[in-house]
């Protein structure tokens, strides 16, 4: 069975970090690209960042430029997501993805909440 599991949301004050994981199973993930996503209340999704399968490319939008960084461990079948200086603009729902085309799978989203 195909699993994508995020972990690591929560509730941070402005200028917090939080680090989102994202640990996979039931398929070959050092074989594809994966992706983080997010989507605030009332409003569609955002792409966030992404990086290749070997882990040596990565990318931003440029709502995060600067303040987010996404990193994989193939060994540990996971993809991370170091989110630092938050704004209360990151508020929302961030899913990972995986894709090996024509192949996507879709994790269950961890809550962020950037408040004072």
């Amino acid at each position: 069975e195909v699993q994508l599991v995020e972990s690591g949301g929560g509730m941070v004050q402005p200028g917090g970090s939080l680090r989102l994981s994202c640990a996979a199973s039931g398929f070959t993930f050092s074989s594809y690209d994966m992706s983080w996503v997010r989507q605030a209340p009332g409003k569609g999704p955002e792409w966030v960042s992404a990086i290749n399968s070997g882990g040596g490319s990565t990318y931003y939008a440029d709502s995060v430029k600067g303040r987010f960084t996404v990193s994989r461990d193939n060994a540990k079948k996971t993809v991370y997501l170091q989110m630092n200086s938050l704004k209360p603009e990151d508020t929302a729902v961030y899913y990972c993805y995986a894709r090996s085309d024509p192949l996507t799978y879709w994790g269950q989203g961890t809550q962020v909440t950037v408040s004072s």
